[in-house]
């Protein structure tokens, strides 16, 4: 169609949009990554049981549901770990008029920090989960913005802290 973006001139612009988004959430700048979204956003984390033999969606919401989320972490305990978020773009595919669906490989580890008496494995850095982001991503106003985001996880013991937004 005319004007809408090829592939290859999109993939610059949205991969951008989405690295910028991960360092947003490294900072725990979550509204601001909210920012980032569509008004009719998407948001679930999903992960398959190989003992149940079945998907399990841990989480879904829209993104008022997500910003009460977000609203609510800092009453939350946690172990205060840094949040690194390691990802890859993988592929950037046309799904119609200005969207596209994106699927980006993610490694999340967490770094330790010396809280009170803990001192044992302060500095110590894990890797907390492995999946996949499955994206669909549309440029609305100039401006690369997420639709969708479905967190497909490998890892299915994450422990505390998992409420933060992967």
């Amino acid at each position: 169609m005319p004007g809408e973006p090829s592939v290859s001139v999109a993939r610059a612009g949205i991969e951008q949009a989405i690295y910028r988004g991960l360092l947003q959430l490294d900072a725990r700048q979550f509204l601001q990554w909210l920012d980032g979204t569509t008004p009719d956003f998407r948001y679930r984390i999903e992960a398959h049981s190989h003992e149940l033999r079945r998907p399990m969606t841990w989480l879904a919401h829209d993104r008022e549901g997500l910003r009460a989320l977000i609203e609510l972490l800092p009453k939350h305990h946690t172990n205060r770990a840094v949040w690194t978020r390691h990802a890859t773009v993988y592929t950037v595919d046309s799904a119609g008029q200005d969207a596209f669906d994106v699927v980006t490989q993610l490694a999340v580890y967490h770094t330790l920090v010396d809280v009170g008496d803990a001192h044992a494995q302060a500095g110590s850095s894990h890797l907390f989960a492995v999946g996949r982001y499955h994206d669909t991503v549309r440029l609305v106003g100039g401006t690369w913005l997420l639709a969708e985001r479905t967190v497909r996880l490998d890892t299915l013991q994450l422990g505390i802290g998992s409420h933060f937004i992967v």
